[in-house]
């Protein structure tokens, strides 16, 4: 014989109409269950008074956790949790002090640079994921993506106002550099973000170039200025080998077989 589960009883209204005007959607939601629990068990009012609280702040920081996500514009959605340590050329020492943030507070850059496939997009994105989750904000972009700012907020000269919303952001990352020839609105606005983010914001940046080859991407006299600021507070980190994604993909690890 099976058993159905009756439901808890509705809120009353009032009750509902307060925790609606007082905007406790989790708790709301949580509440006809817990009550009944807590009439069966007999708990002390405090003990409902703080399981509805718990229930109310565990569900906004979720909510702000996934709204900050969208907002940073991660690639791939990548984490340390498949990171494997060992297999990247950044010294493990490197990549603890690099995890614990504390760069971030002291206004600090990060430079990984290095050949195609070594993992710096993968080791960027998962440290942003990381600063997420540390109630920071986070701006990905490519280099692309600054000259397109750049040149459709030129009309109109609100690029300084754009940079400044950017600057919102606790970490900005400025992925794949010296993939692209660098055009020149590219160039300027990634010069903008650095003078403006200078010892105010973190900037990451991932390059196939060592910064001290940007004048080869961009007029040497712009080139200059942008690394002069973006080194000054920086960790530079070189990444070596082969590329890990040729090497999957030679080792048959980078498609699910087919069955």
């Amino acid at each position: 014989m099976s058993v159905t589960a009756t439901a808890p009883p509705a809120l009353p209204a009032e009750l509902e109409a307060l925790m609606r005007q007082l905007k406790m959607p989790y708790a709301r939601a949580l509440a006809p269950e817990l009550i009944a629990t807590a009439r069966a068990q007999r708990w002390e009012p405090t003990e409902i008074i703080k399981a509805l609280f718990v229930e109310e702040v565990t569900g906004r920081s979720r909510s702000m956790l996934a709204t900050r996500r969208r907002a940073a514009g991660f690639p791939t959605g990548k984490t340390f949790d498949t990171w494997d340590e060992s297999a990247s050329s950044i010294p493990a020492p490197t990549q603890q002090a690099l995890r614990t943030l504390e760069w971030i507070g002291r206004k600090e850059n990060v430079v990984v640079c290095g050949p195609s496939g070594t993992g710096k997009t993968f080791f960027l994105e998962a440290l942003g994921q990381q600063v997420v989750e540390a109630g920071m904000r986070v701006a990905w972009f490519r280099l692309e993506d600054l000259g397109a700012l750049v040149r459709a907020h030129r009309a109109d000269d609100s690029v300084g106002r754009v940079v400044a919303r950017i600057l919102r952001s606790d970490l900005i990352v400025i992925d794949d550099i010296g993939l692209l020839e660098v055009g020149a609105d590219a160039a300027e606005g990634l010069y903008r973000l650095v003078d403006a983010a200078y010892e105010k914001r973190s900037i990451a940046i991932s390059s196939n170039l060592h910064p001290a080859g940007f004048d080869e991407l961009m007029p040497k006299t712009l080139a200059t200025a942008t690394v002069d600021r973006l080194l000054h507070h920086a960790h530079v980190c070189q990444t070596s080998g082969d590329s890990i994604r040729l090497t999957q993909a030679l080792a048959g690890k980078g498609v699910t077989k087919m069955s």
